[in-house]
């Protein structure tokens, strides 16, 4: 049931964050509206968003915020036009201002052992520091969902994002300081204050931190292009080879602190290298474009490809660390524009 918890955190009440690849209910999207978020192009990213939708649809269950009747016809037919299980599709009239759900969409906690099963954490959204206002509808989002769900709700009352944040499912949590730490997120707050309320509204023992995003990250660095969880105990992490590149230096140092990192556990990680795609340019902008900003769901896991040769390698790589579910491929070559691909886009809903 629906209702606001004042008094008691999420790892009070013993809830914690699950790892992506834990079992889905749902995933959440909120369709692609707003054309300045890819100016002069946003109608080249619609059918590969349909085909993003489509695959996950075949595992589970797919929920998308759209503002209107109309907007969901235009979905319709973007989704049936690929073929898309609309059985597993359904439609909310929770309009947004934009279409990046990892950020503003609800962060789902679990305590199987709770009357209330899965709670919804609402953290603050300010469009990466306030830098594309007006984001009012989409910090509105958590609070729809919940309801919607019946689920309760906590208010930390803080800035975070969910691509600033990576889990392993067992206490830990990987992120950055170069968006963390940020002024324009929380500036009131310390390292040793944000790591608490990781602590307690992710329910999560450990915060990893890393340094720099990659170039072009409007973000400011969010963990989901540089570095993620695979199992509990490994990491893919991107690296650049060429040493002119300017994400170079800031991949190998980001590569030598997940070195010296210890788990819960005091073990090592098991680091995986994946390549960085080529430069993507567009309007003399370098895009964000990185094979780490997959999403994984409970058949298939989405892969951005950017027409690169290093596609195929970055596809054969993350195969063999999902030897259970689908690796698959698709175009974000346009979608990159937006500055952020399919992990960007979604918000899983554990069971």
């Amino acid at each position: 049931m629906f209702e606001e918890i004042t008094g008691a955190t999420p790892k009070s009440l013993g809830y914690s964050f699950p790892a992506e690849w834990a079992k889905h209910r749902a995933t959440w999207l909120s369709w692609p509206h707003k054309q300045a978020s890819w100016p002069g192009k946003i109608h080249t990213i619609y059918p590969v968003y349909a085909e993003f939708v489509k695959a996950i649809a075949t595992g589970e269950q797919v929920h998308i915020n759209v503002a209107d009747e109309a907007m969901k016809q235009f979905a319709l037919q973007h989704l049936q036009a690929v073929g898309a299980d609309l059985s597993a599709i359904h439609f909310h009239f929770f309009p947004t201002n934009d279409a990046w759900c990892r950020d503003h969409g609800p962060a789902f906690v679990i305590n199987p052992k709770a009357a209330a099963r899965k709670a919804v954490v609402k953290w603050n959204y300010n469009a990466w520091g306030e830098k594309y206002p007006p984001h009012d509808l989409d910090n509105e989002i958590p609070v729809h969902i919940a309801r919607y769900l019946q689920v309760p709700l906590f208010r930390p009352g803080i800035v975070m994002e969910g691509g600033a944040v990576d889990f392993n499912g067992e206490g830990t949590v990987l992120t950055t300081t170069s968006c963390l730490l940020n002024p324009n997120r929380n500036p009131h707050l310390s390292q040793a204050q944000i790591e608490q309320y990781l602590a307690d509204y992710y329910g999560i023992e450990q915060v990893l931190w890393l340094g720099d995003g990659i170039v072009g990250d409007d973000t400011d660095g969010h963990v989901d292009d540089i570095t993620r969880f695979v199992n509990a105990h490994t990491v893919v992490t991107v690296v650049e080879h060429n040493k002119s590149d300017e994400n170079y230096v800031p991949l190998q140092e980001n590569l030598k602190a997940l070195q010296t990192m210890r788990l819960l556990n005091g073990k090592q990680l098991d680091i995986v290298e994946l390549p960085m795609p080529d430069a993507v340019v567009y309007e003399d902008m370098r895009l964000p474009a990185s094979y780490a900003n997959f999403y994984i769901a409970n058949s298939v896991v989405a892969v951005p490809t950017f027409r690169c040769d290093k596609d195929e390698q970055a596809l054969e790589i993350l195969q063999k660390c999902f030897p259970d579910r689908r690796v698959i491929g698709l175009d974000c070559t346009d979608i990159v524009w937006g500055l952020g691909t399919f992990h960007c886009l979604s918000q899983q809903e554990p069971e």
